[in-house]
């Protein structure tokens, strides 16, 4: 699809970090039903790069995730965005962060439908009571290939098309950091292509940051870096990845687990 990339609304600062973990550790129960889901996990995500945590079932990815964007409390540690530090917030505090400068797409859409595709990418700013930047609106929308489908509602849309929308949906406030939780689970490869690599061009020609949680390597292959988890640590990362090793290292991870 033709784009012509617009002049950033931000300049992309690759060294600082958007969000940022500091031995973080997240357990559930106690004693002998105690399940340390993240141990003592530290890691920062750059401010304009796409990261994406890849690491079998159970491994922490979105648990890792789910407590660095402020959607699950963790037991110890801390976890930052920007400068703000999610530990000593209250939940008021902790939901205007998240509607402020945090954008989230999961692998379901959810979207509203009874709104048009429009009114579900403006929604989250209606709620808040902010007018949309129609400057940044329209260049999301027309990255996005939206233009021909603001006035339709979700169950005239395909799927890849509802995944846009909630991209566009997270992308509209310009969020300093967009968190995606298997973001391409539900399409098929075409749509999964096409949704890549418009999260691909956000951070290229939008400055935008991401973080992707993923099994797939192939999804993997699109960011800048890949952080692998297991048993809820970090033990390895790869830069400029591609599937390929991305899937071998995978397949390595699975061997020592068989060996051990």
């Amino acid at each position: 699809m033709p784009y012509s990339a617009p002049v950033p609304s931000r300049p992309v600062q690759a060294e600082t970090a958007a969000a940022r973990a500091v031995g973080l550790s997240k357990i559930y129960g106690h004693g002998e039903t105690q399940v340390v889901a993240l141990d003592n996990v530290s890691v920062d995500f750059g401010r304009g790069r796409f990261t994406a945590i890849m690491g079998p079932s159970g491994s922490g990815k979105s648990t890792l995730m789910h407590c660095v964007s402020g959607l699950d409390t963790f037991s110890s540690g801390s976890a930052r965005i920007g400068e703000t530090e999610l530990g000593s917030l209250k939940d008021k505090q902790l939901t205007r962060l998240r509607r402020d400068k945090i954008g989230f797409v999961f692998q379901a859409f959810n979207l509203l439908p009874t709104l048009t595709a429009l009114e579900n990418i403006t929604l989250p700013m209606d709620i808040a009571g902010r007018t949309a930047d129609t400057q940044w609106l329209d260049t999301v929308v027309n990255m996005l290939g939206l233009s021909g489908r603001l006035k339709h509602r979700p169950s005239e849309l395909s799927g890849g098309q509802q995944q846009r929308v909630a991209v566009a949906r997270a992308l509209a406030s310009s969020p300093e950091i967009m968190f995606g939780d298997e973001p391409t689970g539900n399409l098929d490869s075409r749509s999964s292509t096409e949704l890549l690599g418009f999260l691909r061009a956000s951070v290229r020609e939008l400055g935008q940051t991401v973080v992707m949680v993923t099994h797939d390597p192939v999804a993997a292959s699109y960011a800048d870096r890949v952080i692998f988890l297991a048993d809820g640590r970090i033990v390895d990362e790869m830069f400029r990845p591609t599937a390929d090793g991305v899937l071998n290292l995978m397949k390595s991870f699975d061997t020592k687990s068989r060996v051990s």
